[in-house]
């Protein structure tokens, strides 16, 4: 099982949960298995990333490792973080 850990601003989008547990091998996998509507807010319509969606595995963004073809082992946790904007 994978885990991802969703921030307040995102848990409307996962009927309030704190975290969604999911099967993949992927986190492009991970992220298709989630609520549709926590989904269109995580990716676009090809399934990239949104550019203002961080996503870490561990303490790595997955930018930086092999983004949405990121490999993923059982117990992995995916911390996902909407970037904050203002002024």
């Amino acid at each position: 099982m994978i885990t991802l850990r969703l921030p307040p601003v995102l848990r409307p989008f996962a009927d309030g949960a704190e975290h969604i547990e999911v099967e993949a091998t992927t986190v492009g996998a991970a992220l298709a298995a989630t609520h549709p509507a926590l989904r269109r807010r995580l990716t676009d319509e090809q399934g990239s990333v949104r550019r203002h969606v961080n996503i870490y595995l561990g303490p790595d963004n997955i930018r930086d490792l092999a983004g949405p073809d990121t490999p993923l082992t059982d117990g992995a946790e995916l911390l996902i973080l909407p970037s904050v904007a203002g002024g």
